[in-house]
């Protein structure tokens, strides 16, 4: 993206069509570490990657809490995130103290996306740089939205959000249709596996992402990381073990008598 005549106001349109702010509020949801998104008929997991900024500093946090059924992911500008996490708590509890019930799923989210439109219409403001997965449980069950800065939001089977999301996305794709009869453990590991698909290479470690879960008689809560470790074990160690396999196979043929030397001439050059 670059800067044009038209991107100077959020209220100004280009000719065609397009508000530029908004779109580069977008764009940074992009940039952001990546939040994912799962839900069943019962549960919902919320799941990030841990980036920091150096390796002296700590990771920022990006899933909170909003309400014992109610959690939130974000991508993008963590201090935003912030700020919509705790307007998203106050509304939670003025609810709950004002019809002493929950308040809905969908409500709160439709509050959330006009605070960010506001912000989408008016000159002395900006857009949200944040894009937030909002799970949660109500009465009529399991809910997964996102709310993207232009002020839209939509209900998912399952997303996935910022920097590298699209090898998530294609992780998922391939799997959100056995998610409704998914139990816990099945949608943990699933979160956790497109977590790594994110990476690109990089070996998963507890220590590199978080996931939250809550679900039917279970109030919002974190996974320590023993327990999201021992998850990873449960499909990382296979890979090792073929490996080790392979490792003893390369021992017996070099073991082996070696055959008849040949003369240097031919001799295949190595691959490096």
């Amino acid at each position: 993206m670059f800067r044009n005549q038209y991107d100077t106001d959020v209220t100004t349109w280009s000719p065609t069509g397009r508000l530029f702010q908004v779109e580069y509020a977008m764009e940074a949801v992009k940039q952001g570490s990546a939040a994912i998104g799962l839900r069943s008929r019962t549960h919902v997991v919320l799941a990030c990657v841990n980036k920091a900024q150096s390796e002296l500093s700590s990771h920022q946090r990006k899933i909170f809490k909003v309400d014992d059924h109610i959690g939130v992911a974000i991508a993008g500008l963590t201090a935003d995130g912030r700020v919509l996490s705790r307007y998203m708590r106050s509304e939670s509890i003025n609810h709950s103290f004002t019809y002493e019930s929950p308040l809905p799923v969908g409500r709160l989210v439709v509050h959330l996306a006009d605070k960010a439109q506001v912000c989408t219409q008016r000159s002395w403001k900006r857009p949200y740089g944040v894009g937030l997965l909002v799970g949660g449980l109500d009465e009529s069950g399991a809910h997964l939205y996102y709310n993207c800065p232009s002020g839209n939001y939509f209900e998912y089977q399952a997303f996935a959000i910022g920097s590298r999301s699209q090898a998530a996305k294609t992780y998922l794709e391939r799997r959100f249709e056995s998610f409704a009869d998914s139990s816990k453990e099945d949608l943990i590991k699933d979160a956790i596996l497109a977590v790594r698909e994110t990476l690109q290479g990089e070996t998963l470690k507890s220590s590199l992402c978080t996931v939250a879960v809550l679900g039917v008689g279970e109030p919002f809560s974190f996974l320590d990381q023993e327990t999201i470790q021992k998850v990873i074990d449960t499909f990382e160690k296979v890979p090792e073990e073929e490996e080790a396999e392979g490792g003893e196979g390369e021992a017996e043929e070099a073991a082996a008598p070696p055959a008849a030397e040949q003369g240097d001439q031919d001799v295949a050059p190595m691959e490096m």
